[in-house]
């Protein structure tokens, strides 16, 4: 489990097969779970100033495998005890979204991202959802893409400084759109309008 709370940009200095090695200020131990653009992996081995993960081909086939090349984002996962200061992210991603509109304003920037439109009932208006794991609140949500707007600070110390129109991303959706979905919507096809006037009973 993690927050979506990028712990530091690694290095990629070497992605050959199955194992990307990374360098960072992070030492973790063999079998330790690391969130790696969003995509939580198994540390396999550790050198004295790297670390290296394996992705499995189903991996692999799923994400957005052209941003393991320089800089990745990493966040180790939680542990019993630690204070949850982001949201609840599990590291699975769900599909890969597309930047389309990245529009600046004096204090943030907007950035539109189209998904395939399966995906967008697991996207919720003011819900949370993880981009290359960067733990993220949705403002608007379409039919074929979401609008996101992120602050200077997130932008500067993350890969968003790199993204332009056309960057591909790792895509996790909020893990409880995902469970009410499952518990109403393939029955009832609420609205999040009355998903929410439903929570607000309880």
């Amino acid at each position: 489990m993690f927050t979506g709370l990028i712990r530091e940009k690694a290095k990629v200095i070497g992605f050959v097969g199955d194992l990307l090695k990374l360098q960072a200020d992070y030492h973790p131990k063999i079998g330790d779970s690391v969130a790696v653009n969003g995509v939580c992996l198994t540390v396999v081995s550790v050198e004295q100033n790297s670390f290296s993960v394996e992705l499995s081909p189903e991996t692999k086939n799923r994400i957005a495998l052209e941003n393991y090349r320089e800089e990745v984002h990493i966040e180790p996962a939680m542990r019993v005890g630690d204070r949850l200061e982001g949201h609840i992210v599990q590291g699975h991603v769900d599909t890969i979204g597309t930047v389309e509109k990245i529009i600046p304003s004096q204090k943030s920037y907007d950035f539109h991202i189209g998904v395939d439109p399966k995906f967008i009932k697991f996207i919720a208006p003011k819900g949370s959802i993880a981009i290359d794991g960067v733990s993220l609140t949705v403002n608007d949500v379409y039919t074929q893409s979401f609008r996101l707007t992120v602050i200077p600070h997130t932008v500067k110390e993350t890969l968003f400084q790199h993204y332009k129109i056309g960057t591909r991303v790792n895509i996790e959706t909020d893990m409880f759109a995902r469970y009410l979905y499952h518990m109403f919507g393939n029955k009832h096809n609420y609205s999040w309008d009355e998903v929410d006037a439903i929570m607000a009973r309880f």
